[in-house]
């Protein structure tokens, strides 16, 4: 049997983002998980892996990096060139040099839906490079039909190319019995009594402003407090008396600090997914989230989908489910289900049909050149 070789770009595995490194070890899981015997798996990475990665069905390459700009564009291509692969994964930027057989997985275009969240910096280059790697590439994966059709609108190459591969469960979150995680937060945090909790790298698309102002909204005699978790960003962020700041925390506390929490605020203004809506679900916490993106369409019927962003609006959202048990735990019934509606080995088997289909766009177009 023809085997396809595929040449993937593994270092995000290692990555201190955790969104990005929550989608390649899954996809990775997913695709370990699925085997696909007609596919040749090579990984690529700057540095050494770790050892729970080497073992998979795929070759592991490891290219010293001069810098991470120039390993991306020049020396990743060209050593997959060389050692034959006929698809190149990437994540949004694909080299020049990749000339057929791309593939992209783009999260979201919110620097499109919403520049003002972005540095101008980072918005044009942005801007510039995503739909030049899109008229390149010969498939998109994506990771939700809303930014499927938001990469289609506003880069109209992109249509036709794009694959939705959704999330799933970050494969190191760890369940912890909600006792324990009171246990633990409070030892390691000091954080005791009932809490809020919201998580993301705190920059202005995040709007974790208006998960701060809901709390600090509700009644004079509520004790709730409000977590925030996540690794500083930029931008203006109001500071609060029922505010507590953690910082970034790792893997084991992470689903601790979920597992303790009576509720979980999504107030993002825009998400291409919403992987922390499965954390939240996993530990069991309640879900309130905005409309932004595609957290409608990941929360279902599992959370409270708040239609407009008035601080009062939350206040009273909280304040109301708090005060109703029965709401609560019919939330965290649905968060159960919902939660296994989304697994990676989905999103490997779309990963695994768009490797194929680029494979064959790229044979045509070797064919073409040939003929002409």
């Amino acid at each position: 049997m023809s085997r396809t070789l595929v040449a993937i770009d593994a270092r995000l595995t290692q990555s201190t983002q955790t969104g990005d490194r929550a989608y390649w070890d899954g996809l990775l899981a997913g695709l370990r998980e699925l085997s696909d015997p007609s596919l040749d798996l090579s990984l690529y990475f700057n540095a050494e892996p770790p050892a729970e990665i080497r073992s998979g069905p795929w070759k592991i390459h490891v290219l010293p990096a001069k810098s991470a700009r120039w390993w991306s564009l020049v020396q990743f291509p060209l050593a997959a060139r060389r050692a034959g692969a006929r698809v190149v994964h990437t994540q949004y930027t694909l080299s020049p040099l990749v000339r057929r057989g791309g593939v992209s997985t783009i999260h979201d275009v919110s620097f499109f839906v919403g520049p003002e969240w972005f540095r101008a910096r980072d918005r044009i280059l942005l801007q510039l490079s995503i739909p030049a790697t899109v008229r390149r590439a010969a498939r998109i994966l994506t990771v939700s039909e809303t930014s499927r059709r938001e990469i289609e609108h506003f880069i109209p190459a992109a249509r036709g190319k794009v694959r939705v591969g959704s999330n799933g469960l970050p494969t190191w979150f760890r369940v912890v019995p909600r006792e324990s995680a009171q246990t633990q937060v409070a030892e390691r945090l000091g954080l005791s009594g009932p809490y809020a909790l919201t998580v993301g790298t705190r920059w202005p698309r995040k709007n974790m402003n208006l998960a701060i102002d809901a709390v600090a909204g509700l009644p004079a005699g509520s004790s709730l407090r409000l977590a925030i978790t996540g690794k500083p960003g930029w931008g203006d962020e109001r500071s609060d008396a029922r505010t507590v700041a953690t910082g970034y925390v790792d893997d084991d506390l992470m689903g601790a600090l979920y597992a303790a929490a009576e509720v979980y605020l999504a107030p993002s203004r825009h998400e291409g997914f919403g992987i922390p809506l499965l954390e939240a679900w996993a530990a069991d916490c309640p879900v309130i989230c905005s409309s932004g993106g595609a957290l409608p369409e990941v929360a279902g019927d599992a959370a409270v989908v708040m239609p407009g962003w008035e601080s009062a609006d939350w206040s009273a959202a909280l304040a109301g489910l708090l005060a109703d048990p029965a709401k609560m735990e019919a939330m965290r019934a649905a968060g159960r289900t919902r939660r296994n509606q989304f697994q990676w080995i989905d999103a490997a088997r779309v990963a695994a049909q768009a490797y194929h289909d680029a494979a064959q766009v790229a044979a045509q177009d070797a064919a073409g050149e040939v003929g002409a």
